[in-house]
């Protein structure tokens, strides 16, 4: 079987191809990534390299943007899956740049579902985002519940997406599931997520800019759960046409995870107490009910073993 993995130079991405490769039934893996500049791209490169030698996996340096690109790559692929991971994330960024996420995140995501409507694929997986529960977000999240107004560009961004999904699954038959991951911690992390932002302060010295006053609760998800559930769409076949929560639904506070990061890194952290961000929600919180029920999820990692095997590759990769 063949699978096509977008963004999987990324901290997500690159964890799913290393799940994808210990399965026997995977013939080939395409890794199909533009290694732009959001972050420094060496970070992406040094995520494949590890698995850029197997002769089990293509990586392909392009956008999912480009058409003719993607359409060679599905024509000549002979995908059975698809796991969309690929696009600009961060809300604070979205909002200053809205019209790179709306072109790479909904533009691009058409591209690729065009090409499996064209080329069809036993499933399309959408990695999409908590973001999508905006203002008003009854807490738990529930998938099926209204919305709300996502307060950010990117937020916009990722629903319309899986408004495009739900789209081809309902009109074209392509067999979409759409996961909502919740605050994806662990090592390969971006360095401009909260959890590498606050280990690099500490570490150095330097007051951590902290919006709020820390009291905001974010449901922290280990990264290793979170492919867990992306790998149980493939084959679940009741979650074909849904949207699926894949978080821990245990919030911790702000300063809480900080007290956290200091007993691991064993040095204490100053913080910069600033105004709250516009386009933070005071909680996010999973249900996981349906996640349950579809697709067998059940989070194995909790956030104090979590954050301890985040510093673990925080320390050796800074000492590398």
């Amino acid at each position: 079987m063949n699978v096509l993995v977008t963004g999987g130079a990324g901290f997500i991405g690159s964890h799913v191809i290393e799940r994808l490769l210990a399965r026997e039934t995977i013939a080939r893996i395409t890794c199909l990534d533009d290694f732009n500049d959001y972050y420094d791209p060496a970070l992406k490169r040094a995520n494949v390299a590890g698995f850029s030698v197997s002769d089990r996996v293509r990586v392909v340096e392009g956008s999912i943007g480009n058409e003719a690109l993607v359409t060679e790559l599905f024509r000549d692929g002979g995908f059975d899956y698809v796991i969309h991971l690929g696009g600009y994330a961060g809300v604070r960024t979205s909002l200053e740049r809205p019209l790179v996420y709306e072109q790479v995140n909904v533009h691009g995501t058409l591209v690729l579902l065009e090409a499996a409507r064209s080329y069809p694929v036993r499933r399309f997986t959408f990695a999409s985002s908590s973001t999508v529960y905006g203002s008003g977000s009854p807490v738990p999240f529930v998938e099926d519940s209204p919305l709300g107004v996502p307060l950010s560009p990117y937020g916009v961004t990722k629903q319309a997406a899986e408004l495009a999904a739900q789209h081809y699954h309902q009109v074209h038959g392509v067999p979409t599931v759409s996961v909502r991951p919740f605050s994806v911690y662990g090592p390969r992390m971006r360095p401009d997520l909260a959890i590498h932002v606050f280990a690099t302060a500490i570490t150095a010295g330097r007051p951590i800019p902290l919006f709020g006053d820390g009291s905001f609760r974010r449901d922290f998800t280990h990264v290793g759960d979170v492919c867990d559930g992306i790998l149980a769409t493939l084959t679940a076949d009741a979650a074909v046409g849904q949207a699926i929560n894949l978080g821990h639904h245990e919030p911790i506070a702000m300063l809480d995870l900080i007290r956290l990061l200091e007993s691991e890194l064993g040095a204490q952290a100053k913080i910069d107490f600033r105004p709250a961000f516009a386009g933070d929600m005071p909680i996010t919180c999973a249900d996981l009910s349906k996640a349950r029920r579809l697709l067998g999820y059940h989070p194995k990692t909790d956030i104090v073993a979590g954050v301890r095997d985040f510093v673990r590759w925080f320390q050796g990769s800074r000492r590398m």
